[in-house]
């Protein structure tokens, strides 16, 4: 997994309440079992035409933000179905960074375990950001999570908490395997310990 430690990008305003995972990415996109080539099904009912055409009122259709890498996004971000395709499409656009005042629970762990950074928010703080990411690509937020914190254009900062082991597993690029393979030395020691204990097992 990536490691995460600082962004400094584009962030792209997207106010809605309530956005679930199949708007995310539509279900027509959970054919395939890979992380990537997700990125054009992010969003595609909303950033695609019924003749597949592009929307061009979807704000990652816009050129400001078509190589946004931050989301700034309205209340209960990520609801609806468990589908871990949602953070493995955000990923595959680009996307390492999404604020809102909440997430669903199961798509808020999701991101950890694929390298995004879902960071939690005050309502009148995600107003701020808003207006910020709707400024366009001439005003990018700065997100640092070693300082738990996240710099605005105007030089402002706004300070967010975070869980010591899962910032810990984002700022090492930590997903459940690694995690696992930093005991790989103490698995060897007692699977050796074993066969000579247990032959037979």
């Amino acid at each position: 997994m990536q490691k995460f430690d600082h962004l400094t990008g584009v962030a792209a305003p997207l106010p809605t309440m309530n956005v679930d995972t199949d708007m995310i990415i539509p279900k027509d996109y959970l054919k395939t079992i890979k992380r990537t080539g997700l990125g054009v099904g992010l969003f595609a009912n909303l950033r695609y035409r019924e003749d597949g055409s592009e929307n061009e009122s979807f704000v990652l259709n816009r050129s400001a933000y078509r190589k946004a890498e931050i989301l700034v996004v309205g209340d209960n971000f990520g609801c609806g179905s468990s589908r871990e395709h949602a953070p493995w499409a955000l990923l595959d656009f680009g996307i390492r960074c999404v604020i809102s005042t909440s997430f669903a629970d199961i798509f808020y762990n999701n991101c950890f375990k694929n390298g995004i950074l879902p960071i939690r928010v005050t309502q009148a703080e995600l107003d701020a950001l808003m207006g910020d990411a709707e400024k366009g690509a001439n005003a990018t937020l700065s997100v640092d999570l070693a300082a738990q914190e996240i710099r605005r254009p105007d030089g402002g900062t706004i300070a967010f908490e975070m869980d010591p082991f899962r910032k810990h597993c984002l700022l090492n690029g930590l997903d459940d395997i690694g995690l696992t393979l930093e005991r790989e030395g103490d698995i060897t020691t007692f699977e050796q310990k074993l066969a000579v204990e247990r032959p037979w097992a």
